[in-house]
């Protein structure tokens, strides 16, 4: 089985970000011990250069290897030319046992919208061209709208050229943040996971701070939310090779109650 824990949204630097929040989360991950860690980025709140010092000191003693893609917050103030020499790459392509995953910016310099751009999906298809049990696509912005998040202003521009290129590629999963709402949706053969914020305070409606996890065991797949400090649901389970949807969570967790305690 592999495991992968999937993170979005800090933003160090914010008033919102919670430094304790934080902290359980990256006891939780080094319990967890996943193969890998996705993270979709807004790491910072402004994208300058002490803002991501204070994300590494965090992001350092995360024991699994991390894979990141910058956010919008992330390209304000010419802030992803600190990410690149930090953070590292805004595009990138890995194998985990198997599983490809692959990683685009889709964040613009001080714009809350975002775009992949048509000049890099020759890249796309070249990266997923290859054999693998499992095909990930990973970015910031989401590309459906997801519920409960109001008018729909910030997903990416270019987003049905994209799905069409990941459809084409055989990818069978994208995850992304950015809205901070956790959600799936299944459009065709593929699965789009939207991640929840990870340690802010900058949410929506009954949303609390979380992040997913996926495990993929052989053909099948399940996507768990997880909240620091305690708590777990469900949001998918389903098949890989008939597409057969054994759970999905259709009420985001906006207009629900939740049960999970924000922390000590």
């Amino acid at each position: 089985m592999v495991t992968i824990a999937h993170i979005s949204d800090p933003h160090v630097g914010s008033p919102y970000f919670v430094p304790n929040m934080m902290q359980r989360v990256i006891a939780e991950l080094n319990e967890l011990r996943p193969d890998v860690v996705i993270n979709t980025g807004d790491l910072t709140n402004e994208g300058y250069r002490q803002e991501y010092k204070t994300w590494l000191a965090y992001a350092e003693r995360i024991e699994a290897p991390m894979h990141t893609v910058p956010g919008n917050h992330d390209a304000r103030n010419v802030g992803y030319l600190h990410f690149e020499e930090l953070i590292g790459p805004r595009y990138w392509s890995v194998e985990v046992q198997g599983v490809r995953i692959v990683g685009v910016d889709s964040s613009e310099p001080d714009l809350n919208e975002g775009m992949v751009g048509r000049m890099h999906y020759g890249w796309i298809q070249q990266q997923f061209a290859e054999p693998a049990e499992v095909k990930i696509f990973v970015l910031h912005h989401h590309l459906l709208p997801i519920p409960g998040t109001g008018r729909e202003r910030n997903i990416a521009i270019d987003a049905g050229d994209v799905l069409e290129e990941l459809v084409t590629a055989g990818v069978n999963i994208v995850l992304s943040g950015h809205k901070h709402v956790p959600y799936v949706w299944h459009l065709e053969n593929l699965w789009i996971a939207n991640a929840g914020t990870v340690a802010s305070l900058r949410v929506r409606g009954y949303t609390k701070p979380c992040y997913n996890v996926v495990e993929i065991d052989g053909d099948e797949v399940r996507i768990m939310r997880r909240y620091p400090f305690g708590g777990a649901s469900m949001i998918a389970h389903f098949s890989l090779s008939t597409d057969e949807q054994y759970y999905r969570e259709f009420e985001p967790p906006v207009q629900q109650r939740a049960t999970a305690p924000l922390g000590d």
